[in-house]
This record gives structure tokens, C-alpha cells and sequence, in this order.
């Protein structure tokens, strides 16, 4: 929309969203003295799509600039009381670093490439054996039961097919137990350096003037000026980028994918708080984590016989399913066999905002002044600190005048100073065929 009525309030950048990512550039901005204004329609930071968040931080990535990206980002959760430098009266969150494994298979390309990636850019990690893997984690059953099917297929109830060929951990894995917590971490430290944050309150159009973003309105008619717009609104970001003009322009698009994740109760003999691990497991389509009270969350690793289902995002079932209960609460027990099935089927349903090759955008558009940080759900909690670096990098270079669509930035990690390439997160690059074009990205 075109409007010049800028007169009710005005910031150097409104930030379309105050989840994790949306608040981490907030931080990031503010701290580098430019008055940011987060807009959100929900009714606190993080309470949109990151609030069930499985907020897993991992290396597990298919490219190598996504496994570079997270490493980066991991340093951020090992630092966080330093990173975000103020107090929260609700305390900070706990880093849970219990350690990342990929369970590995003779043919497993994505297991085979995250080896060759962390072997190439140095993330520390080690090779099990089957024997090793049975000796720190009895509770698994290390058969083979792949490719993964769903319960109404008479394959998926065949009996062990041969063994695992082993795994690959790194201890620098982990997992945050309370998302919505970190973002408000995040908010109380872009407060203290003078960000302001507006909460159940709807951008109804974006402000145009003189061929560049003037601002945002809001559902209320209110208008809040700025000469930076930047859309971090997780699953509404194909609307919001639909309300710029940007959405046909933009070679990666991105769509609402609706997705469940169970929580179940870890086996009687397992503690599973103090002994447990972050594992992705391609044989049977899952991946797990430690969960508070003792308890197991399983989420789908997306294999094919899962199939994908793309929503509105203001109109979708946001009840678990029995079909998909049993899918993932099943595979779980092929490969922790005393977990059981029980009668109460507890979980969260919610919505990841995927790219066309499941990697994140982090770019300009053709809209002067208007950026976007999407197509992140499901793979980049954990990468939200160096998101907001990379992403005010690019926009104090953009507004500046670098060209960025001819001369892509090349930036250096704060924590590891290893280079980000930040062609790899273009909205007008080709798919990226590397890509597992799932949640591993």
C-alpha cells in the first residue's frame, strides 16, 4: 500500500514479529543505538510459533553453511548471560548441553554428510561404535527398521532388518527447555538498550513512499514510521511479504507447514533428564530430546510416508492427531522399546514457516528498505543469535549502499570468525540442491 501518514509513531526499524529471531535482531540493532520497535500480534514475546519451539540447538545440517551458521550459533547459547547483558526478573534460560547424536546406517547420505561436514570445518565431535552406543545408552535398541513407514503399513511391523552401523555425537549439542523464556531474555536486553516492543497488535499494511518502505499500519489504523521494515513473522511471513508487493519478486518463497510434537513419559528405569541425548534417527523418521519431568519429546524427521500438510496459518487443526500420535510415538518405541504407548496423548501442534528448500532467507528485497528473516521454523532456534548479527550487518550495509544483490556480503562470525557467505541465504538464489529438503535443511 502507498500512505505517508507517518505522523503517530516512528523508529529507526520496525520488526515484524517477537519471536526468538524478531527479538535477537532487536537486540542486536538496539545495542548498536538504532530505536527498534518490535510489532507482534500475539500477547508476549516468543508466544507465536517459537513458544513450542523443540528449541534444539544442533549442528546436524546438510549444507555446509548451515552447519557453519549453527556452530556460529551455538556460541551464543554458551554464552547467553553475557550475550544478552541485562537482568530478567523471570531469570535467564538454562542451556541444557547434554550432547547432539546422530545415529548412523550403511546408505544414510545425511548422516555420511554431516560426518564429512563437521570433520571439514571442525566441530568437535566423536565416532561410536554400536558397542559403545549400547554401552551409554542401554535403553536403545540399535536394529535396523528403515525406511520409515507409518503404523497402517504392514512393512512397518517387520522384524529388525540388521544393526546400526554406529553414530556420531558431539558433547556441544543440547537443547533450551523453556523458548518462550529466551525470547523474553531477548526482549529485557534490546529494552535496556532503548528498544520498545508492542504486543497484540496486527500490521495490516506496509507504508510506502517515494519507492522505499515508509513504515507499517496497524489493524487499528495507526501507523508507526521508519525508513527500515523488517518481516521476522514466522509462518505470516508469505502474508506480510504478499502486503510489501515482494512475494512474486522472490525467487524462495516460503508456506505455513503445519506439525505435531509428542511428549511422552521416558522409560521407568531411565532417567532420562541426567542420561538422555538429543539423537535424530533417519532409520526410523525421528528425532528426540530430554523434556522436563522426565519425560521424551519426539518430532518427525520428515520422511516421505509423513506427508507434508501446508495451512493458513490464522485457520488450521491445532489439535494432535491419533493418525500421527501413533506414527511417531511408535517409531519411538522401535528404538526405545520400553518407552510404551501411553493412553494419553500429550503433545503440541504447531506451525514451521518453510522456504522452498527448507533454508532460511536472510536478505533485502526489492522494496528498498524492506528485509526479511523467514523460512526459519524447525531448523533455526538455535541459530538466532548470529541471525540477528548477520541480519544488521546486511541492513547497515544495504542502507549504506552496498549492493548487495550483485556483491553478496561476506561477514565474519562474532564468536568463531569464520566467514558467512550470505549468497547461501539469498531470496533470489536457485534451490539448493544439497538441501535434505527437511527439517535438517
Amino acid at each position: 500500500m502507498t500512505n505517508t501518514d507517518t505522523k503517530n509513531l516512528s523508529a529507526d526499524v520496525v520488526i515484524i514479529g517477537a519471536g526468538v529471531i524478531g527479538c535477537a535482531l532487536a537486540l542486536e540493532l538496539a545495542r548498536r543505538g538504532h530505536k527498534t520497535i518490535n510489532v507482534d500480534k500475539a500477547s508476549a514475546a516468543g508466544a507465536g510459533s517459537t513458544i513450542n519451539s523443540c528449541a534444539i540447538v544442533r549442528f546436524s545440517y546438510s549444507t555446509e553453511h548451515g552447519v557453519n551458521f549453527a556452530w556460529e550459533g551455538g556460541h551464543y547459547w554458551a554464552n547467553w548471560a553475557q550475550y544478552i547483558g541485562a537482568e530478567d526478573e523471570l531469570g535467564l534460560i538454562e542451556f541444557h548441553e547434554v550432547g547432539q547424536l546422530v545415529l548412523t546406517m550403511d546408505g544414510d547420505q545425511h548422516a555420511t554428510r554431516v560426518t564429512e561436514l563437521w570433520e571439514k570445518l571442525d566441530i568437535p565431535h566423536e565416532k561410536l561404535t554400536v558397542e559403545q552406543i549400547a554401552e551409554q545408552y542401554p535403553w536403545l535398541d540399535l536394529g535396523l527398521y528403515g525406511p520409515p513407514a507409518r503404523p497402517e503399513d504392514p512393512d512397518f511391523w517387520r522384524e529388525s532388518g540388521g544393526q546400526l552401523t554406529g553414530g556420531v555425537r558431539t558433547k556441544n549439542g543440547g537443547y533450551v527447555s523453556d523458548p518462550q523464556l529466551s525470547c523474553h531474555n531477548l526482549q529485557r536486553g534490546a529494552e535496556a538498550e532503548g528498544g520498545e516492543f508492542r504486543f497484540n497488535t496486527t500490521v495490516s499494511g506496509i507504508v510506502q513512499a517515494d519507492g522505499r518502505v515508509a513504515g507499517v499500519e496497524l489493524s487499528d489504523g495507526s501507523v508507526i514510521g521508519a525508513k527500515v521494515v523488517v518481516n521476522v513473522a514466522g509462518p505470516h511471513s508469505s502474508i506480510i511479504n504478499k502486503m510489501a508487493g515482494v512475494y512474486d519478486s522472490m525467487n524462495i518463497k516460503t508456506a505455513a507447514l503445519r506439525h505435531e510434537v509428542h511428549h511422552v513419559p521416558a522409560p521407568p528405569e531411565v532417567d532420562f533428564l541426567a542420561n538422555g541425548v538429543v539423537a535424530a534417527d533417519n532409520d526410523t523418521g525421528i528425532y528426540f530430546r530430554p523434556e522436563v519431568g522426565n519425560n521424551v519429546l519426539i518430532g518427525s524427521g520428515d520422511p516421505e510416508c509423513d506427508v507434508k500438510e501446508y495451512v493458513d496459518p490464522d485457520n488450521y487443526d491445532n489439535a494432535v492427531s491419533e493418525a500421527q500420535w501413533n506414527a511417531q510415538v511408535l517409531r519411538a518405541n522401535r528404538r526405545i522399546p520400553t518407552l510404551g504407548v501411553p493412553h494419553e496423548k500429550k503433545g503440541i501442534v504447531d506451525l514451521y514457516d518453510v522456504s522452498d528448500d527448507w533454508l532460511p532467507i536472510y536478505d533485502r528485497t526489492d522494496l528498498d528498505g524492506f528485509y526479511v528473516a523467514i523460512g526459519t521454523s524447525g531448523n533455526q532456534y538455535k541459530n538466532a543469535g548470529v541471525a540477528g548479527q548477520v541480519m544488521a550487518d546486511l541492513i547497515e550495509a544495504v542502507e549504506a549502499g552496498h549492493d548487495h544483490d550483485n556483491e553478496p556480503l561476506q561477514l565474519t562470525g562474532r564468536y568463531t570468525g569464520r566467514d558467512i557467505d550470505m549468497s547461501a541465504y539469498s531470496r533470489n538464489r536457485e534451490i539448493n540442491s544439497e538441501s535434505s529438503m527437511s527439517v535438517h535443511g
